[in-house]
């Protein structure tokens, strides 16, 4: 599948988000799923995806260590779009990871846990696809300045598509009030960016939007976004039609 990747940012960046999911539908088919962690762009790119395709696959990293209000939005997209939300979890519940790397791995080693709670359930969904579908945006962090709108992911070895990638807080935002989407309420609370209730703080005025995540670490990612871009994009000329087949 990586050789049927070729540099065409022109073309793929002329491209709207629903072009793009209409795109992935039709080229993977089964084998491509939308990740969601259901901040502002989760919820941008659901609605998006809805109208394109009602019957979408979605899942999202419940690391056991989420917030209650994240878990009531993940209800409201259910009963709003008639969708179930796929929840993955570690192979080790928060006593089997307390007993093995000792108390609070995550105040004294949060990217071990991290990659405990979600890069490693997040590897053995992916690895059961062809493509998966993210929510990020290039002027996040600068691990994903560079990201591409489609490219292949060479940490976890296939397609990444990302709809969003040139879009504006104030874009994303501007989006969710016009279509009255739900959101998580702790961002009006000052939390611009949630994970998990550990590793996630509200932000002071003058922070960045993401100092309120692992705050006192060298840390903005938890590992699912850095891997190294190996190649560019998808070969195709047409959104709607594509000889760039998923691998049987």
């Amino acid at each position: 599948m990586k050789e049927g990747v070729e540099r065409i940012h022109q073309l793929v960046e002329q491209w709207s988000p629903e072009d793009l999911l209409r795109w992935a539908f039709i080229t993977f088919g089964g084998y491509v799923e939308i990740a969601s962690g259901f901040g502002p762009e989760g919820m941008v790119l659901i609605d998006i995806a809805a109208r394109v395709q009602p019957e979408f696959r979605i899942f999202t990293l419940d690391t056991d260590f989420l917030f209650p209000e994240t878990h009531n939005l993940m209800e409201q997209v259910e009963k709003r779009y008639g969708i179930r939300v796929e929840k993955l979890k570690s192979a080790l519940t928060p006593d089997d990871q307390e007993r093995l790397h000792g108390r609070a791995l995550w105040s004294r080693d949060p990217d071990a846990c991290c990659n405990l709670r979600k890069v490693e359930p997040l590897q053995r969904k992916l690895s059961r696809l062809r493509a998966w579908v993210t929510s990020i945006r290039r002027d996040q962090t600068p691990a994903r300045a560079g990201a591409l709108k489609v490219e292949w992911d060479s940490k976890f070895h296939l397609v990444k598509i990302n709809p969003l990638a040139d879009w504006t807080t104030k874009k994303v935002w501007r989006y969710i009030h016009d279509h009255d989407l739900p959101y998580n309420p702790l961002h009006d609370r000052g939390y611009p960016s949630i994970g998990c209730t550990h590793c996630t703080r509200s932000v002071q005025p003058g922070e960045d939007a993401r100092a309120g995540r692992w705050s006192g670490f060298n840390k903005t990612e938890c590992g699912l976004h850095t891997s190294v871009q190996a190649s560019g994009l998808v070969s195709i000329t047409n959104p709607a039609t594509s000889d760039f087949a998923p691998e049987a």
